[in-house]
């Protein structure tokens, strides 16, 4: 982009990012009043607005992984500080930043384009995990700001236990003798050191901890996450409702209502607003549920909470005799029957929501230490436990008909196309002479399959026959898709109709030569290639390096944004499909180490023997070589050849 126009996004976004800023307290001033004389109190001064609209203006030189990722995050914590703090120099960042954002293609000689973002399953996880990871810290900041006056500022006095003590209120309280245990609360809530802010932002604390495990794609995460945010919409109904209501002071969370009502935050459309997030957020999470499926092997989450069951049990003893020796240090003096009693309140906030005030306070400091530590081990401890199951990698396990098929498909004949047989989402249904199997999915009533059957080539037509028996049996219309012409034949010589929908490309090896004016363009590729330093490489996606499988990652999420459609799966291979050790993965890689393009081959077997290779996945970077495939394509034909197969698949085209 250059420095000079960098420096004209920087100080256009600043200047346009204060008058979005004015413009947006002006348009509200009448329906939030309140809030919008709070923002316009505060001053901006800094290069802050500058440097974020320069920043996003920037991002559309980026990759579309990076662009998307870097907006994502950049807009999310803009918008959550400006509804959290509320200060006027967060409006004009958040305008900043949007102006940038529309600037950079601008600058560019190009458009702002808007749309459906489309995305592959893998990084919907990875945008949906930052999203919740950036909303978690929104409560958190709202709490260490001693004004937040932002639309959502409420919500820090219901997720987290951080409240505002305010000295003079403090010295009254302290006056009255009756109110000695209020007293000591304040006290404790005015020194809190790390520990007890800790554990005050315990739900953001378990969310971003959560947030690894979606990136992840785990379904333990996910289930997790959705709880938490299920129980925090309910605790701010609740809250919410008290207030509105009057609530009574024996009431649940109750101490959240006082600090609420005390803030000023009492008119309805003020506590209506901050309710929404939670509620999205649990919406959100239960519409991309599908993205969530990887499960930890069997016995993980029972091992993981056996641990730390044993793990609460022994701090919880030492806390007691700690406690005991260390008795002397809190007020009043608590014996074994009391500090028992306030263990659940060291792991959780349970004081916080349930308005159970601690018998006792510590006063030294070791007894501080304790009784704020306890707790931060604990959960330091379980965060450990819990990531460890997140990074520990999860077998490949498939189910007993996915393992019996995959070896039937190596020690027998398919098609081309057989090896996706063996891709997630498939059931089977095996001969009586366990010989012969088909893949399919049944949708809407349809039982449709994913090529021929697969076995011993003379019982191809006894397979189809009993395979169609079975579907009747079941209620189920059978559909056969991707099959040759000749079981076409004989399907349509039992009243069978069909319908072309592709046509395969299918190059016989042994005769393979580059020779001739229509092999003109994959001679330019090579020669071009090897001009450029671009070498061809074989791997698989289980030996990459880490550096290429983030490259292959890039390319195909700039590939999905491209499209206007996501990845469709069935018969079109993704990222997971990769990983698989029988799938081999061809590069184009230059000297410097980056990928142009990379193609994966699915071997076909005939006899236990592989015969050929079909083409699957294909992907080539944008501003890369521009000749990546075909480049592939051709050095692929000529390994296949020097190995000995017979063909090559190019697969359907429709």
């Amino acid at each position: 982009m250059g420095s000079l126009k960098f420096a004209a996004a920087g100080l256009a976004s600043h200047v346009l990012g204060i008058g979005a800023a004015l413009g947006f307290l002006a348009v509200t001033q009448q329906t939030l009043r309140s809030l919008t004389l709070e923002m316009s109190g505060h001053l901006f001064l800094g290069p802050s607005a500058l440097i974020v609209g320069a920043l996003m203006a920037g991002t559309a030189m980026m990759p579309t992984l990076w662009r998307r990722r870097v907006r994502l995050v950049v807009f999310a914590l803009l918008i959550l500080l400006a509804l959290y703090s509320g200060g006027f120099a967060h409006l004009v960042r958040l305008g900043a930043a949007a102006t940038g954002a529309l600037l950079g293609p601008i600058l560019l000689g190009r458009l702002p384009t808007f749309g459906r973002p489309v995305s592959s399953r893998h990084e919907g996880r990875v945008l949906i995990a930052l999203l919740l990871a950036v909303s978690a810290v929104g409560p958190v900041v709202a709490g260490l700001v001693p004004h937040a006056a932002g639309p959502l500022a409420v919500l820090r006095f219901l997720f987290t236990n951080i409240q505002p003590v305010d000295p003079q209120n403090l010295q009254n309280l302290c006056s009255d003798p009756g109110q000695a245990k209020d007293c000591a609360a304040a006290h404790l809530q005015l020194r809190a050191g790390a520990g007890g802010i800790f554990m005050g932002i315990l739900p953001s604390f378990l969310l971003l901890l959560l947030a690894d495990g979606l990136s992840r794609g785990r379904r333990f995460a996910w289930t997790g996450a959705a709880l938490i945010q299920l129980a925090l919409s309910l605790l701010a109904g609740i809250t919410i409702a008290g207030v509105l209501l009057r609530a009574a002071p024996d009431t649940s969370a109750v101490e959240g209502i006082g600090a609420i009502a005390a803030s000023g935050y009492a008119h309805p459309f003020s506590l209506m607003v901050p309710l929404l997030l939670p509620i999205a957020l649990s919406l959100l999470l239960l519409l991309t549920r599908r993205l969530f499926l990887v499960a930890a092997p069997p016995g993980t989450y029972t091992r993981l909470l056996s641990r730390v069951l044993a793990l609460g049990v022994s701090l919880g003893a030492v806390y007691v005799l700690a406690g005991l020796a260390l008795a002397g240090g809190f007020a009043p003096v608590p014996g074994p029957a009391e500090l028992l009693a306030d263990i659940p309140d060291r792991f959780l906030p349970l004081g916080y929501m349930l308005d159970v005030s601690p018998a006792f306070f510590p006063q030294s400091t070791a007894a501080v230490l304790l009784y704020e530590g306890i707790g931060v081990i604990f959960w330091a401890a379980t965060a450990v436990l819990v990531l460890n199951t997140f990074l520990r990698p999860v077998p490949i396990q498939p189910n007993a008909g996915a393992a019996r098929a995959r070896d039937i498909l190596k020690t027998r004949e398919g098609s081309s196309l057989s090896w996706m047989t063996t891709w997630p989402g498939n059931s089977y249904w095996f001969s009586a002479t366990g010989e012969s199997f088909v893949a399919y999915r049944v949708i809407g009533g349809i039982a449709l399959t994913m090529g021929v059957p697969v076995g011993p080539g003379p019982d191809r037509e006894d397979a189809f026959a009993d395979f169609t028996s079975f579907c009747t049996r079941e209620g189920w219309t059978p559909c056969f898709y991707s099959v040759p012409q000749d079981l076409r034949d004989h399907a349509a010589s039992r009243g069978w109709r069909s319908v072309q929908v592709a046509q395969e490309t299918v190059l016989p090896l042994d005769s393979m030569s580059f020779k001739g004016k229509k092999f003109q363009d994959i001679r330019t590729a090579m020669n071009n290639a090897a001009k450029a330093g671009i070498r061809a490489e074989w791997m698989t996606y289980a030996t990459a390096p880490f550096p290429v499988l983030a490259q292959i990652q890039e390319l195909s999420e700039e590939w999905v944004a491209d499209r206007k459609m996501p990845e469709m799966g069935f018969t079109l291979g993704s990222l997971d499909e990769l990983n698989d050790p029988d799938v081999r993965l061809l590069l184009a890689i230059d000297g410097h180490h980056r990928v142009h393009a990379v193609l994966s081959w699915l071997p076909v077997y005939r006899n236990g023997i592989i015969e050929g290779w079909t083409l699957d996945y294909m992907r080539r970077r944008s501003t890369g070589f521009r000749a990546g495939i075909e480049f592939l394509i051709a050095s692929a034909a000529l390994s296949f050849k020097d190995e000995g197969c017979g063909f090559m698949s190019l697969s359907g085209a429709p």
